[in-house]
């Protein structure tokens, strides 16, 4: 479920995948991002997630 929302929403994935501080700072810089450069940006966002997603999970077990 998260991956989904990695797709949709990345900075909120990031906070909830417990890096709340990043999580934010990623929204700051996630918004402007997308407003000037019409979404080109967003490819970015979601790897960033995937990879803290995927780290958080291998940390987990």
């Amino acid at each position: 479920m998260n991956y989904l929302l990695a797709i949709l929403l990345p900075p909120l994935s990031i906070f909830l995948t417990g890096r709340p501080i990043l999580g934010i700072l990623v929204f700051v810089i996630w918004v402007p991002a997308l407003i000037f450069s019409g979404g080109l940006t967003h490819p970015m966002f979601i790897l960033l997630a995937w990879l803290l997603i995927f780290s958080s999970r291998e940390r987990a077990t």
